[in-house]
């Protein structure tokens, strides 16, 4: 039971972030605010933020820092989150939002922390 307890809370804020990025994506395209000419940018900001808090809190979770394992993982559930979109009205399933947007998140939120991480030894 204490192993559990030490489980649960470094991989609360992945599984938060989870359904909050399924949540979001739930939303059909018609309720999805609007911010103009900034639309574009604005949306695809978000993905790559969110991915990329995504793999740093994948990171947090696992129990020893595996990068390549915590990016792998922010990639998997960004293709998942992505055929989720499929089944949602008025939005579709985007191949370049996961290569491109939210790859890149993971990739630069991570490599940001190891480069933290390096300096701090």
């Amino acid at each position: 039971m204490k192993k559990l307890l030490d489980i649960v809370p470094r991989w609360f804020p992945a599984l938060a972030l989870m359904v909050v990025i399924f949540l979001f994506s739930s939303r059909p395209s018609d309720e999805l605010p609007s911010f103009g000419g900034w639309d574009y940018f604005v949306k695809k900001g978000a993905h790559a933020v969110g991915y990329g808090l995504l793999a740093l809190s994948y990171l947090r979770a696992l129990p020893k820092r595996n990068y390549i394992l915590a990016w792998l993982l922010a990639v998997l559930y960004s293709a998942t989150d992505e055929f989720h979109q499929s089944f949602v009205p008025g939005r579709n399933a985007s191949v370049i939002d996961v290569l491109v947007f939210d790859n890149l998140g993971a990739i630069v939120a991570l490599f940001a922390r190891y480069i933290f991480d390096k300096q701090q030894l």
